[in-house]
């Protein structure tokens, strides 16, 4: 059996380890700097305050997005804001290897990123939250789908049709954007 410490001293490596991950996700759903940081700030307090109740060998990454989501969703209710935004193609030009294929990426790359950062931005933004919601977890931070589903309290079913009706779209949307542009740069 484990001692509280152990569990703590555990759960502060793996707090450790996933704070960039940690912070991509608060922006998504922050879309604010100084949001996303506090999110952060008080995902890792609640989550070591509750070092007791996490279980070594368990998912630690998607135990604090979960308590990092809950955390959001609770104070959004409480401001009633309104809408639940996303912008995460900032955060791709932290050099993240999923999207770059390597550490440093190449200069193609960057241009490549930068050109096409609007139009995935417009994209993004024209899908309703769940999808992006769903695209990000997947996607951007590369949750199975039975974490994602487990993270949005929604079947794996509807995590896999909601995930390729977003694709479909954004690929939709890119490529008539892509080809209305080469049509008037074309001619």
């Amino acid at each position: 059996m484990n001692t509280k410490s152990e569990n703590r001293l555990v759960l502060e490596g793996e707090v450790m380890s996933n704070l960039d991950s940690m912070y991509r996700y608060a922006l998504h759903l922050s879309r604010n700097n100084d949001d996303a940081g506090d999110l952060v700030q008080e995902t890792c307090a609640r989550s070591l305050k509750a070092a007791d109740k996490f279980k070594i060998g368990t998912n630690a990454r998607a135990w604090l997005f979960a308590i990092m989501r809950n955390i959001f969703f609770n104070q959004y209710r409480a401001r009633s804001r309104g809408e639940i935004p996303s912008d995460w193609t900032d955060e791709v030009e932290s050099g993240d290897q999923r999207f770059t294929g390597s550490v440093w990426p190449q200069p193609f790359e960057l241009f490549l990123r930068e050109m096409m950062k609007e139009d995935i931005n417009k994209a993004m933004e024209k899908l309703s939250s769940d999808f992006r919601s769903v695209v990000m977890l997947c996607d951007v931070e590369g949750f199975s789908y039975a974490e994602t589903a487990k993270l949005l309290d929604i079947p794996v079913g509807t995590v896999r049709s909601r995930l390729h009706r977003a694709r479909a779209s954004l690929q939709k949307m890119l490529s008539q954007w892509f080809n209305e542009g080469l049509g008037k740069n074309g001619s």
